[in-house]
């Protein structure tokens, strides 16, 4: 080759891969260009595109089943949360109910101790009247016995110069306690 042929004519050399024109490129390279171009997205449009299309589909259904979990979690949720504020009420309630009882019980214990103290009181008094009773009958028979007793040793200092006999002296003695019992 000549040297004319390897440079041009301001003595630089010729790229015979850049185009004279500086929008298109040359003939050749734009056929084969094309045709490559078109036979790639051919190939990509026939084997990746589907499998494009199923991955995208697998995709929005994921993410659709992941959503209607979601809804779903959280409709349960709501469901235990309005659970929960339901038995706190009730819970509510039941204390409410419960302090209810205890009331009503310790006014039923109340009124029942106040009326078995009210009995002991009673039986008590019959006792302490009874005690009395036989403290005050015990009391006068020995009264009566000492006031015998005395009455019969005074008697018999009395009359110690006369001679009185049995039976008088036995009636003495009974009329004297008789008026010591009615006083």
């Amino acid at each position: 080759m000549s040297l004319a042929v390897i440079f041009g004519a301001e003595g630089k050399p010729i790229d015979d891969a850049r185009s004279i024109d500086w929008l298109f490129p040359a003939d050749a390279e734009l056929i084969y260009g094309t045709i490559s171009s078109v036979l790639i997205f051919a190939a990509l449009w026939k084997f990746a595109w589907p499998a494009i299309r199923t991955a995208m589909a697998d995709r929005t259904n994921r993410i659709q089943t992941e959503l209607d979990e979601s809804a779903t979690a959280q409709a349960e949720a709501e469901a235990e949360a309005a659970d929960i504020r339901q038995a706190a009420g009730d819970i509510d309630a039941e204390r409410q109910r419960l302090f209810a009882e205890a009331d009503a019980q310790a006014e039923q214990l109340l009124i029942e101790g106040r009326a078995r103290l009210d009995q002991e009181v009673a039986e008590l008094e019959v006792r302490a009247d009874a005690d009395i009773a036989s403290g005050a009958t015990r009391v006068n028979d020995e009264l009566r016995a000492e006031i015998s007793r005395l009455a019969g040793e005074s008697t018999e200092s009395v009359l110690a110069g006369g001679v009185i006999d049995d039976a008088v002296h036995q009636d003495l003695i009974e009329h004297f306690i008789a008026r010591v019992g009615q006083s």
